[in-house]
Formats: structure tokens, sequence, C-alpha cells
């Protein structure tokens, strides 16, 4: 290959500029741009063909040069404490949708549940320099809240709302919602609940076993045990095969996430108890499997939607400007009765009866 065919080659390897495609489609560079961003109103046509050029060259928008030229990005950063948990991964596709209608995009990053780890990450999104951040902190610590403070943008917390959040909170009325499950155990006729939770050390999984015993005590019931089952899903049978070899059976158990009610599933049926013949459940994060499992759990419905689309306008009116106190919304969850919960079992009774 001649010089010439080398410099033609690496020509026609040069990723396509803005304008080429307005070369391409016959328009000015702002068009292009306009179209490409939604900014304004163009023609049908007009449209179509920046488009169709755009696609032919395989155009790629600079986005740190627009934003070099601007000052402002279309960009805003997600952090999750794991992507393992659907319910995390169901926050984070809602909240790309509300991107999508508001034509920003988003990039997503999981802790790994690492403090350390989330550091890293938010280090690592700053350097995008995002419109703003929407965090679900590791910890009640959120070691990471100096620096997102120090970056002065916008950012909100979502669902895990430490006391030290520094800024708009949206979450769930935990308590509550872990006292209607309760509370519907105990009309049931159950006296004897062990609460099944990931990690105490997290306020939204505190604030669930402080509505389980409020509950409890307005019924003069008494206080469940609690059996802490880890973040995974893996380590729950061991635990609860060794508080079960220690303690009596419960009649009911009220898992506090959705790991920690597909792993006191598991375990009940390995043990060849069922549901809720032997012992009723009551779960958390209502999802498909839950309704499509033999019985249907019974379950807490947390309302993921809300949730995320809330955090989003909340996000975007701090990057629109809006100053004033921070905020905290709390969202209400719904309990979702279904077979996974009965009556107790009867104890065979020896009233009456002759000696």
């Amino acid at each position: 290959m001649t010089g010439t065919g080398v410099h033609e080659d690496q020509e026609r390897r040069k990723p396509a500029t803005i304008r080429d495609v307005a070369a391409r489609a016959g328009v000015s560079v702002a068009t292009v741009s306009n179209v490409l961003r939604g900014r304004k109103a163009s023609s049908a046509e007009v449209a179509a063909r920046v488009r169709a050029a755009a696609a032919a060259l395989a155009y790629q928008a600079d986005r740190a040069a627009a934003q070099l030229r601007t000052g402002q990005t279309d960009i805003v950063a997600v952090i999750v404490p794991s992507l393992d948990n659907p319910f995390f991964t169901a926050l984070v596709a809602v909240i790309e949708q509300c991107a999508r209608r508001s034509r920003h995009e988003i990039i997503v990053a999981s802790a790994g549940n690492e403090p350390e780890t989330e550091a890293t990450r938010l280090r690592a999104l700053l350097s995008w320099r995002p419109a703003g951040i929407i965090i679900l902190p590791c910890t009640d610590a959120f070691e990471t809240q100096p620096m997102l403070a120090a970056a002065h943008l916008p950012y909100v917390v979502l669902d895990r709302l430490p006391a030290n959040a520094g800024a708009d909170c949206i979450g769930t009325e935990n308590a509550d919602a872990a006292a209607g499950a309760t509370a519907h155990l105990a009309t049931l006729g159950h006296r004897s609940i062990l609460v099944a939770a990931s990690s105490l050390a997290l306020a939204n999984i505190r604030e669930r076993w402080d509505g389980v015993l409020r509950a409890c005590a307005a019924r003069d019931l008494p206080a469940p045990a609690v059996l802490e089952l880890g973040l995974g899903f893996d380590t729950a049978a061991a635990s609860l095969s060794g508080w079960l070899a220690r303690h009596a059976r419960p009649s009911a158990i009220i898992a506090l996430t959705n790991f920690t009610t597909l792993g006191v599933l598991a375990f009940l049926r390995e043990q060849g108890l069922n549901v809720p013949r032997d012992v009723s459940l009551v779960g958390y994060d209502d999802y498909a499997w839950m309704q499509a499992a033999t019985p249907p759990v019974t379950a807490v419905r947390q309302p993921v939607e809300q949730m995320a689309e809330q955090a989003w306008a909340c996000l975007l009116r701090r990057i629109g400007g809006a100053s004033g106190p921070r905020e905290e919304i709390r969202l209400a969850c719904n309990l979702q009765v279904r077979d996974s919960t009965a009556p107790p079992p009867r104890e065979p009774s020896t009233k009456g009866r002759k000696r």
C-alpha cells in the first residue's frame, strides 16, 4: 500500500464530526445539533435527513467538547450499593426511563456494598462532571457525603436515608409498612413471630424492626426474635438452621428484604416445612416471582416507580437552580396479602383430657 493509500485509510477511520453530518444532510451545524438533541423543532423531512446522515456516518456526539463549550452537561450519575439486588436495579430502570424523557443520560456505578468502593466509584463519576447525582449509600455513616458536598453539585439520597444526608431524601414509611405486616399476622392469631433482617446496621432496616416492635406492643404480643441474615442470599440457610437448632419454631416469619424473603422461603422448603400450614411468611419487595411462587407470597410492596420518579424530580429541580431547605419525602408501602399467611397451626390441647 502506498503512503497515499495509508493516509486515505486513516482519514476514512477518523470519527465523523458534526460538520460531516451537516455537510451530508445539507443543513447547518446548528440544525444538526438541534435535531440530535431535540432542542428545537425542525421539519420532519429535515430531521429524518439529519438522523439518516448521522447513522450513515456512525456519528457520536463529543460530549466532553460540548461540555467545555457550554459549561453544562446532560449526564446524571447514579450510585447503588449493589447491582445484584433486584430492588436497586428496579430503581435504576425507572431512573433510566425518567432520564430518557428529559433527554439526559445516566451513568450507573455499583459500590459492591463496600464504602471504600463507593468512594472510588464516586471519584470516577465526579471526573465526568455530571449535572447531578442520585445515591443510595452503602452505610448509615455515608462516608462519601463530604466528597459530594465539596463537589458543589446537586445530589439526592434515595432509599437509605442517613442522618448526615445533607440533601433532598426520598424514602418510604418503613416503620408503618412493617407494623402493617405485623398487624396482619396478629389478626390471624400469630404470637410467635421471627423477624428475618438483613442488617440492623442500616437505618431503613432498623425502622422496619421498630415498626414490628410497635405493632406487637400495641397488641400486647411478646417482642419477636430478630435474626440478621446478611446482605446476600447464601448465608440465610445456615443462619436460620443455627437459630432454629436453639429455639422453638415460630408460627410466622417476617422477612425485611427481598433477599431475606428468598432465603427464608428456600430454607423452609429445604426443611420440608409447608407454607403456610407450618409457618406463615410475609416477604418484602413485591416481585413477580413472589406472585408466581407456590403459594404466592404475602409481601410489602415498596413504591419503586414513585421513589425513583420523586428522586429524579427533586434532582432536576436542584439542577435547575431551585434553592431552599432540603426535603425528606416518605412514601407509603402496601401490603399485598396472598396465600403464604394463614392462622397458626393449633397445638394439641390437653384441656379436659382425662389423666
